[in-house]
């Protein structure tokens, strides 16, 4: 403090440190320290505290927070790099820092207000960096023409993250509105033209193709941008809305298609039984035939072997096999003959055993035996 302060304050109090302000106020003494500017162990401090008011009211310098990363401007021109989350300073007037979220951010195109506020926002810088913005933008659901040209809906929700590599040189080309210019504008273009090749009654029986088609059209449009400024984490189609009269056609041929696919199945069930029919009277016939060949093949057999158990008889009769029988069966006649001398017995010589005429006695009476 100079030092004509501590003369203010002495004349002030008499010049003795007594302040007389009538007879109600007490007498009080005030000792000031000595301000002298000419003091050198004082001159450090002056510089601190006057360094302390500059940092104060030009505070230069900035703090990045953790999912955050900043943009140095030097005379306008940005620096290559991002910086880091940390503490860092610049020269005011000269320098900015641009604050940018690099958390995965999301675009929600729906019909229905959702959490996160509502419309786009606009980044304005302030005192080197930018305004906290929303992770979550909404947007009306995007209205899109069929192939027969009747309007609808597509509610569907966008997640993307900037490039951290490629931050400075997509915020120099694209500026501080890049979800705009860069996510919004391909998601919209895309869209559109999926859209455009369906039909609005085919679109619900082929959402899986239709939603696969819009998802793999964003990824290709935003890595199609130079210097691929975005990562596309993900695209969700949540819902495609038609007016009441589209609705109402669209269930008409939904209906008409379920009855024709009931139709069908009862044809073919019908077709399985009549299979089942001819399989069954094949079955049974194939059985029939089967049974009849048995029984033929068994009876051929049979006769197969009586054939060639006679033909193997008829090799074992020789001359001298039949003349042994003869002999025998003479043998046996002799018998009989002593036991009945008056039976008369002809002999039919030939073949394997003699034919045998026996004549009694009584002539009204003949008996013929044949072995």
């Amino acid at each position: 403090m100079p030092a004509d302060l501590n003369d203010y304050f002495k004349k002030r109090n008499g010049g003795n440190g007594n302040n007389n302000d009538g007879g109600d106020n007490k007498n009080f003494n005030v000792k000031m320290p000595n301000f002298d500017v000419n003091n050198k162990k004082l001159t450090p401090l002056y510089i601190v505290i006057v360094v302390v008011i500059l940092l104060i009211i030009a505070k230069p310098f900035t703090i990045i927070n953790s999912g955050e990363l900043g943009i140095k401007a030097t005379a306008g021109k940005f620096e290559p790099n991002a910086l880091e989350p940390g503490l860092h300073f610049f020269i005011p007037i000269i320098q900015d820092i641009i604050v940018l979220d690099a958390k995965v951010r999301m675009i929600s195109y729906s019909s229905t207000e959702q959490i996160g506020g509502t419309g786009m926002y606009q980044q304005k810088v302030i005192s080197g960096s930018i305004s906290n913005a929303p992770s979550i933008i909404t947007k009306e659901a995007i209205t899109v023409k069929d192939a027969s040209g009747l309007d609808f809906n597509i509610d569907l929700a966008v997640q993307y993250q900037l490039n951290r590599d490629n931050t400075p040189n997509t915020i120099a080309k694209w500026g501080l509105d890049w979800e705009n210019k860069i996510v919004d504008q391909a998601v919209r273009e895309v869209v559109r033209e999926v859209a455009g090749k369906y039909n609005v009654e085919l679109i619900p029986q082929k959402r899986s193709e239709f939603a696969d088609e819009i998802k793999h059209g964003i990824e290709n449009n935003i890595k199609s941008q130079e210097g691929n400024p975005v990562t596309l984490r993900s695209v969700q189609l949540r819902e495609t809305i038609f007016p009441k009269n589209v609705k109402e056609q669209i269930e008409r041929v939904q209906l008409a298609k379920q009855q024709a696919e009931i139709t069908k199945n009862e044809v073919s069930i019908a077709e399985e039984n009549a299979k089942k029919l001819v399989a069954q009277a094949q079955g049974e016939a194939n059985a029939a035939k089967t049974r009849a060949q048995g029984v033929a093949d068994a009876l051929k057999i049979e006769a197969d072997a009586k054939a060639y158990s006679n033909k193997e008889v008829a090799k074992s009769l020789t001359n001298q096999l039949l003349e042994l029988r003869q002999i025998e069966t003479q043998a046996k006649f002799n018998e009989a003959l002593k036991e009945n001398q008056n039976a008369q017995i002809f002999l039919t010589p030939g073949g394997a055993v003699p034919n045998i005429w026996v004549d009694s006695k009584s002539a009204k009476k003949s008996t013929t035996v044949s072995q």
